[in-house]
């Protein structure tokens, strides 16, 4: 019988839902597994349920024989090698469209947390330092009636804007494809180059898959495009930013503010990102809400059963495998 491999706490309802048709090895750990013990425990596993802190490129894809598919519990999949994968026979599934709304949720309150400068707001009360109304303490940045440059206009992104219409906010994107004339109607939405996007917008929020080209999308020469005023956002993927450059200008004023989510060596983040006022930091939490983790749990599962079971894998990222 097929047997599947789960490298990392996730939602019971997901080991349930696989114990009751597989054999299953959980490692009910926070910390996981590493590298060669992924490898060591996979042998003998048909399915392996991933999460994006299992780094699956060639090197280790060639050791995981047997393997017929890796359901990631995530929507991105960078940490893993799909080209090589799929030359070795390895379907490879993902969890779209269940985080899409959550997501948008935390890069607005991102957005909105940067601008209006809880996070110092928060800390200034807590430390006793509040003693009386001022004119300009702790004064923001507005949101209503602002411009909102959104790089990647996909689901998440259209989710963004959104939201940013309910706050009566001018929408720019830019992208590789054209959004469809009904999506840019609903949403006022305008097609922009990315100089454009950066010179024109107040607040710019990525959405944009990790890939090479979009690699440090944002470094030092596009920080000196934006406003003084400007917000950057990230819920992407930490590498699309440069995150030194990023901590310098944020240094220097060269933009007012940003909020992160991600970043390029997580856990560990640029040192000088944790000394700046005008940054609001978190740890990958943007899809974290219960239902939704819990969904993304259970989607992988169900992506995992289904290719032990002969069936296509609702969410396959390399359909070709299949013929």
């Amino acid at each position: 019988m097929s047997k599947i491999l789960i490298t990392k706490r996730v939602y019971p309802e997901a080991v349930d839902l696989l114990t009751r048709s597989f054999p299953v090895d959980y490692e009910a750990t926070d910390a996981g597994l590493s590298t060669p013990q992924l490898i060591e425990r996979a042998r003998g596993c048909q399915a392996i349920v991933s999460q994006l802190t299992d780094k699956l490129g060639a090197d280790v894809l060639a050791q995981l024989e047997g393997v017929k598919i890796i359901a990631n519990v995530a929507v991105g999949y960078d940490n893993i090698d799909v080209p090589a994968a799929t030359a070795r026979g390895i379907m490879v599934t993902n969890t779209p469209g269940v985080l899409t709304e959550t997501t948008a949720d935390f890069a607005f309150t991102l957005l909105m947390a940067a601008a209006r400068r809880i996070p110092e707001a928060h800390a200034f009360v807590h430390s006793g330092q509040w003693k009386t109304w001022l004119i300009d303490l702790l004064a923001g940045q507005d949101i209503h009636g602002a411009t909102l440059g959104i790089f990647g206009f996909g689901r998440i992104g259209i989710a963004v804007a959104r939201r940013a219409r309910g706050f009566g906010m001018n929408i720019l994107y830019c992208d590789a494809f054209p959004a469809a004339p009904e999506i840019e109607s609903e949403l006022g939405a305008r097609l922009v180059s990315k100089d454009e996007l950066l010179r024109s917008s107040d607040f710019v929020s990525l959405h944009v898959p990790l890939l090479p080209e979009t690699k440090h999308l944002i470094g030092a020469a596009e920080l000196a495009l934006m406003k003084p005023t400007a917000v950057l956002i990230n819920t992407a993927r930490g590498p699309v930013v440069d995150e030194a450059a990023l901590a310098d200008a944020l240094e220097r004023r060269v933009i007012w503010s940003a909020g992160l989510d991600v970043f390029e060596q997580e856990p560990a983040l640029h040192p000088k990102l944790l000394t700046l006022p005008n940054v609001v930091l978190a740890p990958h939490i943007a899809s974290a809400s219960i239902a939704t983790r819990r969904r993304m749990s259970m989607m992988a599962a169900e992506n995992a059963a289904a290719a032990l079971s002969g069936q296509r894998p609702p969410n396959l990222l390399n359909p070709e495998i299949l013929g």
